[in-house]
């Protein structure tokens, strides 16, 4: 039986679905290179590359879709990101992202929106979207 549970359990974890991010499909970036999406979600810059605002959507805190998201884009852990949202605060330089729920209220809130971009998982595409970076 163990070795059934085992199986399993390795046939989900291989099934989890790659991470994208995603902008309103009303937006007209198609694509973003991993450093600008670091900077948007950082708070280094705050527009697309062709001058609309970007505004960041993050996951829950403790998501495993965020820290993913943090450790594949930005090469940061969980801790580092805190770290670096706190410093930034405490010297005036920015706010973190607003948290968002749950990928279906990301969805919802970009699709509406087509100055936000957040991060969901593959599966969860519509056609209210579009994936401008796959992350690997």
């Amino acid at each position: 039986m163990t070795g059934l549970l085992c199986a399993t359990a390795i046939g989900q974890a291989s099934a989890a679905g790659e991470l994208v991010v995603i902008v309103s499909a009303k937006n007209p970036v198609t694509a973003l290179r991993q450093e600008q999406v670091a900077d948007i979600f950082l708070g280094q810059v705050a527009s697309f590359p062709g001058g609309g605002e970007a505004v960041a959507l993050d996951q829950g805190i403790g998501s495993p879709e965020r820290d993913e998201f943090y450790s594949k884009v930005a090469s940061k852990t969980r801790p580092l990101v805190k770290a670096y949202w706190t410093k930034m605060i405490f010297t005036g330089r920015g706010q973190p992202p607003r948290e968002v729920g749950n990928a279906a209220s990301v969805r919802k809130m970009v699709a509406d929106n087509p100055a936000l971009i957040g991060y969901i998982d593959k599966n969860a595409l519509d056609a209210s979207v579009k994936a401008v970076l796959v992350i690997h």
